[in-house]
């Protein structure tokens, strides 16, 4: 009620004030579905069953994927759960239900303040008869970096204890190195492995042929030589169209007859639901879908309308499509819950420029709210023929978490400072590049295909060093008994081994997300449009903190600004007149100008793009070369290093860590 909502809001939008209604349709038991059949014969005989089903089978990703694509990754676990038995009961025969890993790990503790390991072992204990399924970046696990070997062990074994079924894995290089130590992780774990090909490009283009239908089917080869229960074509930006979607499918079903073909993408395009048709025509066993209130454009195509035309025919889903309705108008209402992180806020349809950019299905939308909250909204035209410009700069990459962030940050770098990509390449020896591509062209994410792009690569890392290889493979072992004790002595005894394993993910996040709890509480208690919006002025509510334990609430007002920068706020707890002093960070908040930079001055060092210094790497008199690293700024999780334009003395340093900028206000001066 003081500050707004601790969770940043991209667009200005009010969740709404209308209660999503569960569904009738929840007697007894949930009846027997997929997943007792992993849990009787295990993921081979799991496999088996899958490959021999009659009819298509389908995934439901409404649990993370779509909302990832069109909510930002924003939904709570209050309200998953809150459909969760309708879910079991209704949809038994689905092959998996999409609801972990991917961004939705560290979005949990970073924006919703919740424990993502607490989501899984809820909506596990409502769904026990769907097998669950989760997105493993390989040797990346749920982070953006490589972690130790021993910690992508850890991870799937702590996932599987915690109720977790299927691993989906895969690299965002199709680097066979890092998918192979990602399949091995989830294989000793007891998962089911279903690896992953992220597919690029268009295999029905002759004229492509970087990745063309060969290098899929030998890839394909390698996967499932090592072992994979399942092999998937993971589509990310939607461009499998149905000519490309039965080549394809086609020629691994030939090559693989008793190996079950799962196919993903998004619709962005609008062809999502033609292109899974032909897939499963072709051979496919299992597509990915979204409810249909949460599919379609960059979510994934509608289950309703595929329900609906394999009706009948041999692909029948044995979904019956009344209850797709029910499930349907559920999320419909639930959706404008989270109106403030909703694509269509700036989105107003899916586009087919996508088969040109390649933009993956989650990116889009983030990239588009980027766009706007960098003051970039009006050339979102721009940033996407930028980010066709800055994957051909790199290479050509397969573009998914994390190479897609990789090109997005060179996209709107190039935007944000009106670089052509022919500029890029001839100034790369001078330019501030984005930490990820600097990081990406020493080597840290693994090899591209076709290897990088020179001479643009040794123009940027310069003397910086190169990682030959697979990039976990030097990293030691993490001590999790050590960090475990770290993690008491801060926070108490209360840590678990699940908390342990999202320190060893993301240290600073989990830090912060526990530094949170302890001051708040456990705010997923609250729903969702009082997490977001707070109460209003005589509202009352209810939050349960445990079964049977409920507290009963009611704001009553707001004091006025103190000398301390407080308000006292006045609110009856179980019908106790209560106050508390809520101290103001809106009107205490100091505004700090800062002069800008001098293009026509040599020594001046502006701020490429807005951002929050995060470290300093120089001091007043420090001598530097050109090119040299003198801070490192943050937007948008897109880290940038900004390098010396000469060499000389650093005269005078205008920012300390923390000071946040606008384009171009001034970072330091130096004498050349």
């Amino acid at each position: 009620m003081v500050n707004g909502p601790t969770t940043p809001i991209p667009v200005k939008a009010k969740p709404s004030s209308i209660d999503p209604v569960i569904p009738p349709g929840i007697l007894g038991d949930p009846p027997v579905g997929f997943r007792d059949i992993l849990l009787r014969d295990g993921p081979e005989g799991f496999a088996k069953a899958v490959r021999t089903h009659q009819g298509l089978l389908l995934m439901d990703t409404t649990f993370r994927d779509a909302h990832q694509s069109l909510l930002a990754t924003r939904v709570r676990t209050h309200d998953l759960k809150m459909i969760s038995p309708f879910v079991s009961h209704n949809f038994s025969n689905l092959f998996s239900l999409e609801n972990w890993g991917g961004a939705t790990f560290d979005v949990a503790m970073r924006f919703l303040s919740e424990c993502p390991w607490k989501r899984l072992q809820e909506l596990r204990a409502l769904i026990p008869n769907v097998p669950f399924q989760m997105l493993l970046r390989g040797a990346n696990a749920v982070g953006y970096t490589n972690y130790p070997d021993n910690a992508v062990f850890k991870f799937c074994e702590v996932a599987k204890e915690n109720g977790m079924d299927i691993f989906r894995v895969f690299d965002s290089l199709n680097y066979l190195p890092n998918m192979l130590l990602g399949m091995e992780a989830a294989g000793a774990a007891g998962g089911v492995v279903e690896a992953a090909i992220s597919y690029t490009g268009d295999v029905s283009d002759p004229m492509r042929q970087k990745y063309s239908l060969d290098y899929y089917v030998k890839l394909a080869d390698e996967l499932v030589k090592a072992g994979t229960h399942i092999l998937c074509i993971k589509d990310m930006a939607g461009l499998l169209k149905p000519e490309a979607s039965k080549l394809l499918i086609g020629s691994l079903r030939d090559r693989f007859p008793d190996v079950p073909i799962h196919v993903h993408t998004h619709d962005t395009a609008g062809a999502g639901v033609a292109a899974m048709l032909a897939c499963a025509e072709a051979g496919a066993d299992v597509v990915d879908v979204a409810v249909d209130s949460m599919a379609g454009m960059t979510s994934q195509p509608s289950m309703g309308a595929i329900v609906a035309c394999a009706k009948g025919t041999k692909l029948d889903t044995g979904i019956a499509l009344e209850k797709v309705f029910d499930y349907s108008e559920y999320w419909e209402v639930a959706r404008g819950l989270y109106a403030p992180f909703d694509c269509t806020a700036t989105m107003k349809s899916g586009n087919a420029d996508v088969y040109e950019n390649e933009i993956p299905g989650g990116q889009y939308t983030n990239l588009h709210f980027q766009a706007h909250s960098m003051g970039l909204g009006n050339k979102f035209k721009e940033v996407k023929k930028a980010y066709t410009e800055a994957n051909k700069l790199l290479g050509d990459l397969i573009k998914v978490t994390p190479s897609s962030k990789i090109v997005g940050d060179l996209a709107q770098f190039m935007v944000q400072n009106n670089l052509t990509r022919a500029e890029v390449e001839e100034r790369a020896d001078e330019l501030s590049f984005p930490l990820s591509v600097v990081e990406f062209l020493q080597g840290y994410i693994g090899i591209p295909h076709g290897g990088f792009p020179e001479p643009f690569r040794s123009k940027v890392l310069k003397s910086l060093t190169r990682i030959e290889g697979r990039p976990g493979a030097s990293l030691p072992p993490m001590d999790f008994k050590a960090l475990e004790v770290g993690l008491r002595a801060a926070h108490g005894d209360e840590i678990t081994p699940e908390d342990v394993m999202s320190a060893a993910m993301y240290p600073k996040v989990f830090q912060e997300f526990k530094e949170f709890t302890a001051n708040f509480g456990p705010v997923d208690c609250l729903n969702t449009r009082l997490f977001l919006d707070g109460p209003k002025i005589a509202e009352e509510f209810e939050v349960e903190l445990e079964r049977g334990k409920i507290l009963h609430i009611k704001a009553l007002a707001l004091g006025d600004l103190n000398k301390a920068g407080q308000r006292e706020v006045f609110f009856e707890l179980n019908g106790q007149l209560r106050s508390v002093l809520v101290k103001d960070t809106v009107a205490m908040k100091e505004m700090k100008f800062h002069p800008k930079a001098q293009k026509s001055i040599k020594g001046q060092v502006g701020a490429p793009m807005p951002g929050k210094v995060l470290e300093i790497k120089v001091e007043v008199g420090s001598k530097v070369e050109k090119g040299q690293p003198l801070c490192v700024l943050s937007a948008m999780k897109m880290e940038t290093v900004v390098n010396s334009p000469v060499a000389g003395t650093v005269k005078v340093v205008y920012v300390t860590a923390d000071t946040s900028l606008e384009g171009d206000d001034l970072i330091l001066e130096i004498e050349e």
